[in-house]
């Protein structure tokens, strides 16, 4: 079993191709086969080398590894399609030397013509066959005059073509509505449709897996495969992605791209694990597996034929859950990127990153994503009593009858205490209870907003001596300073003072 995916480098990596290369690779993995990367550049007008490196940059964060391709090699290679060009031109001269095939002088603005004529009076828009009586002798001098035809595949008439699509069933298409396609371009370059015949037949691909777009496309591509002689894949054609609206998924939707996801925070294996949900199950109820779980259960025999909804708050539960199983240092490493793009400057050292990763326990359980994280651990870092009390959320807490008092009391009872932990924590509460009388949501609620200024976040539990540990870094730690628990009782104690 040898299976591929071939994106074109003219862009990012769509989330609806990555499932593609997904379902390729659970195929190819799970069958025990070979998975090839192919890079169809032929597009010479958008394809770049940069949407190269970053479409194998995508596969490979997704987990998607590849047994042949541009960067690994193997033994059908080339894997660009603009280094094969000569291939191609090789298997255009048989057609044409067979008589399969037939050169096309037809100028774009012809052919545009042709088609707007096609549409007017009913008929399929294809090419209606021009040139395909010119004869050898005309056509030879019409090339030596300096004319550059394209090469047209000649489809027989009156055919039918039947092939069973492994997800689909039957598919019938007469070649009266096919036309014939263009092979190559009149600037040498070769069109899809042929290209794709030829290196799939060559780098010995038994399945084909791709979007419902291409169904109209098989049926040209198998009087190809007939007309070489040459044995066609199976054919597999998954529904495509759809949008909330039931439209194909596109920017007017969000995000679309998979490096737009990975910028977001989601997790690789988040991604993937959703993105195998989307017109599969796994059975057993079951939605949450690792990839080589999925792999081992994968049978394209079993993929639906409606369309997958891209539901992005499905994929914030799964990427939750994937948040809480992760290793908190491999979250607190991924998430000091995202402190930086919001305006928090770190470079953790040994004992930074051993601090974040402790915090990680504050904020991997109440977020869905790697950037909401910097939001939930702001108040590590960010200490100012003036901005606090301009919150109406802080500034109902402190209005609350007994609130200054709390503050007050908590203030007085740090002035002489040593950093915090939670069973001194615990202990300077209980004093500020007794010396208050307040107790439950009327203690608690004025401490937060003394120490964290915020009237929600963490447990104070887990906040408090956080916060204190934090104090005790080093700037040569790489995180920026954080203000102690004693030290933000003491000023938040000021700022309310300053206001009468």
């Amino acid at each position: 079993m040898r299976l591929r995916f071939a994106p074109s480098p003219t862009g990012q990596l769509h989330v609806g191709n990555a499932r593609t290369a997904l379902f390729n690779w659970l195929l190819a993995r799970g069958g025990g086969g070979t998975f090839v990367l192919r890079i169809e550049d032929t597009d010479v007008e958008r394809s770049t080398t940069a949407s190269a490196d970053a479409i194998l940059s995508d596969l490979r964060w997704l987990g998607l590894d590849w047994d042949e391709g541009p960067d690994v090699g193997g033994p059908h290679g080339p894997y660009r399609q603009s280094e094969r060009l000569e291939i191609y031109a090789a298997h255009a001269r048989r057609l044409m030397e067979a008589g399969e095939a037939y050169y096309c002088f037809c100028s774009p603005e012809q052919l545009e013509t042709a088609r707007r004529r096609a549409l007017i009076e009913g008929r399929p828009a294809g090419y209606p066959g021009t040139c395909r009586s010119i004869g050898a002798r005309e056509a030879e001098e019409r090339r030596a005059a300096g004319e550059r035809p394209a090469i047209r595949f000649r489809v027989p008439e009156g055919r039918e073509i039947v092939f069973h699509d492994l997800v689909r069933g039957a598919i019938r298409f007469e070649t009266a509505v096919i036309g014939d396609p263009v092979l190559i371009r009149s600037d040498g370059h070769p069109a899809y449709n042929f290209a794709v015949v030829v290196d799939d037949a060559l780098m010995g691909i038994t399945h084909v897996v791709r979007g419902e777009d291409h169904i109209s496309n098989t049926p040209r591509q198998l009087l190809l495969y007939e007309a070489l002689g040459l044995k066609p894949p199976r054919f597999a054609h998954l529904a495509l992605v759809m949008g909330p609206d039931h439209t194909p998924l596109s920017k007017r939707h969000g995000a679309t791209s998979v490096a737009e996801f990975r910028r977001r925070g989601y997790l690789p294996e988040a991604l993937v694990n959703y993105l195998a949900l989307l017109g599969w199950s796994p059975g057993d109820d079951e939605e949450l597996l690792p990839i080589g779980e999925l792999a081992r259960r994968f049978r394209i025999e079993a993929v639906g034929h409606s369309a997958g909804v891209f539901d992005e708050g499905k994929l914030a539960w799964v990427n939750r859950h994937y948040l809480k199983a992760a290793d908190p240092a491999r979250i607190a490493g991924l998430a000091v990127a995202h402190f930086r793009e919001q305006g928090i400057p770190m470079a953790p050292d040994a004992a930074g990153l051993a601090f974040l990763t402790q915090a990680m326990a504050m904020a991997t359980g109440s977020v869905d994503r790697l950037d909401q994280i910097p939001r939930r651990l702001g108040f590590l870092f960010g200490w100012d009593p003036g901005a606090a009390l301009a919150q109406p959320a802080v500034r109902e807490v402190v209005e609350a009858p007994g609130a200054r008092e709390v503050i007050a009391a908590l203030a007085g009872a740090l002035a002489g205490e040593p950093r915090l932990d939670r069973e001194r924590f615990r202990a300077v509460a209980a004093h500020v209870r007794q010396q208050t009388g307040r107790k439950a949501s009327a203690l608690f609620h004025p401490i937060r907003v003394a120490l964290m200024g915020e009237a929600e976040g963490p447990e104070l539990d887990l906040a408090v001596p956080a916060i204190d540990a934090g104090a005790e870094l080093t700037a040569a730690d790489g995180l920026p300073p954080i203000v102690g628990c004693r030290e933000r009782a003491r000023t938040f104690a000021e700022a309310m003072s300053n206001e009468h």
